[in-house]
């Protein structure tokens, strides 16, 4: 176990969001343990895209797939990241990556590249025997992606009239206490403008009844004023994932997996993996360091695994296709296949910026702007690059996930890597993203 040593330098999120466990808590904002010597990876020939044998029937595919003109050129930006390069000269950006991207809702290319499995705890290089080359049906950690998730699940309770967007979150859920949090509504949590921070203290107390007691009496930021400010904070999400189970009566994995997982047939989409995925070379690996040992189907967000493993800022797994189709779903109103998920109404309160004007503070990011939807990033060159626009909207995870929708473009793309495999200091995966999107921008 290694303790976290805060010094007087500007921390990114993942390091505060760690600050808040209890202490010597490994994890989020672990300190970086002394980097390995990278070697060259033993070339290996990439295997033919898998049909999802187990996965929910794919978004409808066609001879395009194989000739979209940025197909070649994305795949060659992805292999070139499975090496250190300049502008991360001492580590590859990543083990592996699978990108696809569906336009008018047919897939026009879907790749892989790398490893789902590269490293073993300590980290050491694994032999190539040992290696578990990455599918285009692997299954990944999404990470904070969990959070578009857990808002499409909150607007449901909205459509049924359960909760109203504009109401009091202590209305629903009277143990989210603390002064001014009073004036704290659903949709401030969804907009990240409560003024909540980052984490929530979580260890140290008996039992899960006592930790998520301890997440909705977590007070304000210093000086914070509900409704102002733009402020990233896990701790909003983590409120909402409780309040959705409050109001469905169902435990959060559950509600996901009858709510939103089930009816759009995502069959590789859910909480805690191990219980459910049974072939296990299909899960990607993350962390490989000694306090964690390898985290391989197990959740790489230090908070969701102190709270056992689901949340609603963290903790959902799922493939690059059963990703396109939330993100479909989205584009097309609210429906996909013939179910609707949300109304279009709320599709549309979701996808609009309901930022606009406010103050946006990140220390990760000082020049990114506040817009965003509910439960959405929104018009982000940060990750977005070329393909931003004031209608594109998304979602990024710690551990090198991201989805992007395009609706000018009638586009949705997928770019889910390893970066956090075997430590998540090793890279910048914003570089990645910009990288992937730009080209299909081009």
């Amino acid at each position: 176990m290694v303790r976290v040593i805060i010094v007087a330098v500007t921390l990114p999120r993942r390091a505060v969001l760690a600050a808040g466990l209890a202490a010597g808590l490994a994890g989020c904002g672990r300190a970086s343990a002394p980097s390995t010597t990278w070697a060259e990876p033993v070339s290996s020939a990439e295997p033919p895209a898998a049909a999802p044998s187990s996965s929910a029937p794919a978004p409808a595919r066609s001879a395009a797939a194989a000739t979209a003109p940025y197909a070649g050129k994305v795949k060659e930006t992805l292999t070139k990241y499975l090496k250190p390069t300049k502008d991360n000269p001492k580590h590859p950006g990543y083990a592996g990556a699978v990108a696809l991207v569906l336009q008018d809702g047919t897939a026009r290319m879907t790749t892989a590249v790398g490893h789902a499995l590269r490293y073993g705890a300590g980290p050491v290089d694994l032999p190539a025997a040992k290696r578990v080359t990455m599918r285009t049906d692997s299954i990944f950690d999404l990470a904070s992606l969990t959070k578009v998730y857990t808002a499409i699940l909150t607007l449901q309770l909205v459509d049924q009239g359960k909760i109203a967007l504009d109401a009091p979150v202590r209305q629903y859920l009277p143990d989210f206490t603390g002064a001014g949090k009073e004036k704290i509504t659903v949709a401030m949590l969804l907009a990240h403008t409560s003024a909540l921070p980052v984490g929530a203290k979580v260890t140290g107390m008996a039992n899960n009844t006592a930790r998520w007691k301890s997440v909705l009496a977590t007070p304000l930021v210093s000086g914070g004023v509900p409704g102002t400010t733009f402020r990233y904070s896990s701790t909003g999400l983590m409120v909402l994932g409780r309040l959705v189970e409050k109001l469905t009566g169902k435990t959060l994995d559950r509600a996901l997996r009858d709510n939103l997982a089930t009816p759009l047939g995502l069959k590789d989409t859910g909480f805690q993996p191990l219980k459910w995925v049974t072939d296990k070379q299909r899960l990607v690996a993350t962390d490989a360091r000694t306090s964690r040992e390898l985290l391989r189907g197990t959740v790489h967000d230090d908070v969701c695994n102190v709270l056992g493993g689901v949340a609603g800022h963290a903790g959902v797994f799922g493939t690059a296709r059963d990703v396109a189709v939330i993100g479909q779903m989205l584009l097309n109103g609210g429906t996909y296949n013939g179910k609707r998920i949300l109304s279009a109404g709320t599709v549309q309160k979701m996808l609009t910026n309901v930022n606009k004007g406010k103050k946006a503070i990140d220390a990760e990011r000082p020049g990114r702007s506040a817009d965003h939807g509910l439960g959405v990033e929104m018009n982000q060159t940060w990750f977005m690059g070329k393909l931003a626009s004031p209608t594109a909207f998304g979602h990024t995870g710690f551990t090198g996930t991201s989805l992007l929708v395009v609706p000018a473009k009638r586009m949705v793309v997928v770019l889910l890597t390893n970066r956090a495999h075997p430590n998540w200091s090793w890279s910048n995966p914003d570089t990645h993203r910009v990288a992937v999107h730009n080209v299909i921008a081009a």
